[in-house]
């Protein structure tokens, strides 16, 4: 059986024990980590791709709210919180479910079967295949397929193809909202690269096409999880 990652972020001691307990019932759901902070879980998302996110409301420091307004995550958000004034708030931020505490397992089990079904969902229709880029004078059209790596240069990035070389004034942040990270993944400050061009792995080197490529520690956590979940 395919094993879904999830995380808690939740600073109640006996809440968190009560939702740690119905993931551990769910036989397709892997909790990975569990966090009393808000900030302390945001940097864990930040490092490493989870599938599910079980996410309280109300904390010190950073609410459940502000962490999903200044980040980017891709997982599925179910909220637990005991106040449902935030419900239509939540749903802005497109979460899955909205849990309102005290929940019964069977509420629980619903909303976690909502989010299974998102994630295993054909994602087919919904991923490019191109892409278009900014250059000096006009915009590009790159087959995601043609993509080897791409290259930070100052205040521009040279996208390496099997065909071409294309400089383009867009930065690093803006190409990876672009390419899916499964297609072209962030190595390194300086670089991203195709994982279906990529030739071999050594320490913290990647061989692709006549190129070593540093993987620096900012990314190798992500990075390898991506290729681990291929082998």
């Amino acid at each position: 059986m395919v094993k879904h990652t999830c995380i808690i972020i939740e600073d109640e001691p006996l809440a968190l024990e009560k939702t740690r307990d119905f993931v551990n019932k769910v036989p397709f759901l892997e909790l990975t980590a569990t966090f009393d902070n808000a900030l302390l879980g945001l940097a864990y998302l930040n490092r490493h791709k989870v599938d599910l996110l079980f996410l309280d409301i109300n904390m010190d420091e950073l609410s459940g709210i502000e962490l999903l307004e200044n980040s980017r995550i891709s997982s599925q958000v179910i909220i637990t919180t005991a106040y449902q004034e935030y419900a239509l708030k939540g749903y802005e931020l497109k979460i899955t479910d909205y849990l309102l505490k005290p929940f019964s397992f069977q509420r629980f089990l619903q909303a976690v079967n909502k989010a299974q079904e998102n994630i295993v969902r054909p994602l087919v229709e919904s991923t490019p295949n191109f892409i278009f880029v900014k250059t000096e004078n006009r915009l590009e059209k790159i087959m995601l397929s043609d993509i080897v790596y791409i290259e930070g240069m100052r205040d521009y990035r040279r996208i390496h193809t099997l065909q071409r070389k294309v400089m383009t004034l867009q930065n690093f942040s803006e190409l990876e909202k672009m390419i899916p990270p499964s297609i072209l993944c962030r190595v390194h400050k300086s670089y991203m690269v195709a994982l279906d061009k990529i030739i071999s792995i050594e320490r913290s080197r990647i061989k692709i096409a006549d190129q070593l490529i540093p993987i620096s520690d900012t990314y190798k956590d992500s990075f390898f999880q991506l290729i681990n979940s291929r082998l």
